[in-house]
């Protein structure tokens, strides 16, 4: 059966302006980086990415090696742009990236100019795409010169072959120098992509500081910590868990007794708010406009409806920004 959107789906979604952009974004984007590689059942990540957009997430994060396979997600977000997405292309943000290792040998990672438009020919072939909405350098390069891979974004937007560039885990200097050359090349940075949760602040002071003199907009990954800041593992650690299996990215040596203490003590909280922990988690995040957006990855449609319930409370008071700030310092 052919997918129709919902005729609703802008209804009860927030858009913010993306730094001194034009564009703006929802407060919830959806990330792909799991759940949608070639391991994983399609019809569950399609179900997602369609729920999604009738919710109104109209932003959708890639990289060229999520997976896995590395290149994986990239071929299955194609395939469901091409089966139900196509007629709203207009009505999406799609953004994808290069710098982690994607193939072998000395031109298949970091920042060169080789590297990261060969590899946004290749991420434009699996999507199906004749542009990307938003190109990132997925990491800082040190043995790379800085200006040469800012000059690599600067002429895929030139070449037609995304509309905005931005930068990703760069810190709060090599931003700054980064924002500088993009912007003497006539192609401003459009965003930056930072780890930040309330277990990850390291964003907090100077790199926030110069994404706002720069007028440069923020979304944050992990802002659920991979995790422990939803009720997942608030008792114990499922058997279905990521942190059961052999995930690199979170195992149950993270999930500390002194983590999980201040987890329980945030959802009491987010109880006494009407809310999820995941939802206040994600509040957070997003309060007082710091952040554009927060990238949210779901493995199940019921954890979607979860964090976008998060829009229904977005508000904190002194009081409670108070207790939060004791819990993490403890």
């Amino acid at each position: 059966m052919a997918y129709t959107a919902s005729e609703d789906r802008y209804s009860d979604m927030l858009y913010n302006r993306c730094g001194k952009s034009g564009l703006k974004l929802p407060a919830l984007s959806l990330g792909l980086w799991h759940n949608f590689g070639g391991s994983d059942s399609f019809e569950n990540g399609r179900e997602l990415v369609r729920k999604a957009f009738d919710a109104g997430i109209t932003h959708f994060d890639l990289a060229n090696n999520y997976g896995p396979p590395p290149g994986s997600a990239e071929e299955t977000f194609g395939r469901i742009l091409k089966h139900d997405l196509a007629a709203y292309r207009d009505e999406l943000i799609v953004a994808t990236k290069a710098g982690y290792r994607m193939w072998p040998g000395p031109y298949g990672e970091r920042g060169s100019r080789k590297s990261m438009l060969s590899s946004l020919d290749q991420s434009l072939k699996r999507l199906g795409m004749e542009y990307v909405d938003i190109y990132y350098s997925h990491r800082y390069d040190a043995e790379t010169p800085l200006e040469e891979t800012m000059q690599a974004l600067d002429q895929a937007v030139r070449q037609g072959k995304a509309l905005y560039v931005g930068i990703s885990n760069y810190g709060a200097e090599q931003t700054k120098k980064a924002v500088d050359i993009l912007r003497s090349l006539r192609t401003p940075c459009l965003i930056h992509q930072m780890h930040y949760s309330m277990y990850e602040r390291s964003p907090e002071g100077a790199l926030q500081q110069t994404l706002a003199e720069a007028g440069v907009g923020s979304i944050a990954y992990s802002p659920l910590a991979r995790g422990l800041l939803t009720d997942r593992y608030l008792k114990s650690i499922p058997a279905d868990s990521r942190a059961a299996g052999n995930s690199v990215f979170l195992n149950a040596s993270d999930i500390t007794e002194e983590k999980l203490g201040k987890s329980r003590r945030l959802n009491e909280l987010a109880e006494e708010r009407g809310q999820t922990l995941a939802q206040m988690a994600i509040a957070w995040v997003l309060r007082q406009g710091r952040v554009t957006s927060a990238l949210v990855g779901v493995s199940r449609a019921e954890q979607l409806a979860d964090v976008i319930g998060s829009l229904k409370r977005m508000d904190f008071g002194a009081e409670e920004l108070e207790r939060i700030e004791r819990i993490l310092s403890e």
